[in-house]
């Protein structure tokens, strides 16, 4: 028998497991065979799926995971004299090995400064006055992230200022949405508010972190943009075979709104982190709670003390030495409970 450590932790919302809707749909379209490649009647449900989510008629194309999703949705818009601008804190920047300028030979990644995790109209300002002649990588993609890595969030009006000031500036707007759907639960707008009506022109809709065992939903709100992207998914090893898979994993978070159910309450479980780390006068917020992430300054004891009572968190995410606490679809109330309970204990 196999023998796995099931205890809930709060290192990242990457370790939780699928959502039960996710297990019963693989459950239920697994058998017979199906066309390949994502030909199929299930994938095309699926992207329909989005279409009706999205009010308009987006594209959608299923990737394995976040990485690939942000530099394919990147790369379709770039040439090799490109760069595209993101936050310095960006996964894009910070944990993606500089994958986009793998997959897309000669694209540079330019961060971009700003507070809590954002951009700023005057950050893109600033990097946008240097040097603009031959010798230089021409900008060509924004790329925001939403929800930040911080755990900040861009509202639609902050979205349609910045992607207004990138069109004036030949900008494609790309939205890094790992998080996406903790993203819409917060600023309690529609997903298409929060992404094509503010002038967003491809999203990378996470759905790993919000219950699926893997995937990524790269969705295009200009379909003329997809001509050759599934040449790019088959090149970078994108490109599923059985894709029924993929798509029976979305069909599965999607119905009855269960997407935005898990965000929901994988936020208030972090509000709830938060609140109570709040009354403990030993730990220091590092930024508002506005995902489902809470950032802290834990005196080093008291990590220690907490790894020695098998806790699991990250100390090496974000600027400075604070902690990163993350909260999952199936966090409970009792898992913050005993932990905070733990960490008081432990100072």
């Amino acid at each position: 028998m196999w023998n796995f450590e099931h205890r809930r932790q709060f290192a990242s919302d990457n370790n939780a497991g699928c959502c039960p809707e996710v297990l019963e749909a693989l459950w239920r379209l697994n058998p017979g065979h199906v066309v390949s490649y994502g030909s199929d009647e299930l994938t095309a449900k699926a992207r329909e799926k989005f279409r009706t989510l999205f009010e308009t008629d987006c594209e959608t194309f299923f990737v394995f995971n976040g990485t690939a999703a942000n530099s394919l949705a990147i790369g379709n818009y770039c040439s090799p004299h490109h760069s595209v601008l993101c936050h310095a804190h960006s996964h894009l920047e910070s944990d993606e090995c500089n994958a986009v300028g793998f997959l897309n030979q000669g694209v540079r990644i330019v961060s971009v400064d700003g507070p809590d995790g954002k951009i700023t109209i005057e950050d893109l300002q600033k990097a946008l006055c240097g040097r603009r002649d031959v010798h230089a990588s021409l900008p060509r993609v924004l790329s925001l992230t939403n929800v930040t890595e911080l755990g900040t969030l861009y509202r639609p009006n902050e979205i349609a200022q910045l992607a207004e000031f990138a069109r004036n500036h030949n900008l494609t707007v790309h939205v890094d949405g790992a998080r996406f759907a903790n993203a819409v639960a917060t600023a309690a707008c529609t997903p298409a508010e929060l992404t094509w009506k503010a002038g967003v022109d491809v999203l990378v809709f996470g759905g790993t972190k919000n219950g699926l065992a893997f995937g990524e939903a790269v969705v295009f709100f200009n379909r003329k943009d997809t001509s050759e992207f599934m040449y790019h998914m088959k090149q970078s090893g994108q490109l599923a075979s059985k894709m029924r898979f993929l798509a029976a994993q979305w069909l599965g978070l999607l119905n009855d709104g269960k997407w935005l159910e898990y965000a929901r309450h994988s936020n208030a479980m972090a509000g709830r982190l938060y609140s109570q780390l709040l009354q403990v006068s030993a730990v220091k917020l590092l930024f508002p709670r506005e995902g489902n992430a809470v950032f802290a300054k834990i005196p080093d004891h008291a990590v220690a003390r907490l790894y020695e009572q098998g806790w699991r968190f990250y100390t090496h995410v974000g600027p400075g030495s604070g902690a990163r606490l993350m909260c999952a679809w199936d966090t409970t109330q009792e898992d913050v409970d005993r932990f905070v309970q733990d960490l008081r204990n432990a100072l």
